[in-house]
């Protein structure tokens, strides 16, 4: 049997029904902040997704800063992380949540072996 997802009680069909400005009064207070500054670049990048799912093209974005509404649950979006894009799958749990969340900046550093002169002991070693 599958869980149901809710979210503050509400089901997912629930949630989509609910205008943006709506779904901000279940959000916590910095995101509900941002969601209500922001309603209309919001609601611009969901057209905007909207017009390229329709045009079977890749719904690109540097908007790392947009909250996820309900509204783009279940599209697959490409987020710059300074690099490259990264594509990442919208899934209910995501929601609340900002679009950088997902596209890490940083990686680990992954270091090789030292190099000559990086030790006390390879210091004096001749180079060949």
């Amino acid at each position: 049997m599958v869980k149901e997802f809710l979210y503050r009680g509400k089901t997912l069909e629930e949630l989509k029904k609910m205008e943006i400005r709506e779904f901000a009064s279940l959000l916590t207070s910095r995101e509900k902040r941002t969601v209500l500054r922001q309603t209309d670049s919001i609601e611009r990048f969901i057209r905007r997704c909207n017009k390229k799912i329709q045009r079977d093209k890749k719904i690109k974005t540097h908007l790392r800063d947009i909250v996820i509404v309900p509204q783009l649950v279940g599209l697959t979006i490409h987020i710059h992380n300074g690099k490259e894009f990264i594509q990442i799958n919208i899934v209910p749990e995501m929601i609340g949540h900002r679009l950088g969340e997902f596209a890490m900046t940083r990686r680990k550093v992954e270091h090789s072996a030292p190099g000559i002169g990086a030790t006390r002991s390879s210091a004096f070693l001749s180079v060949k």
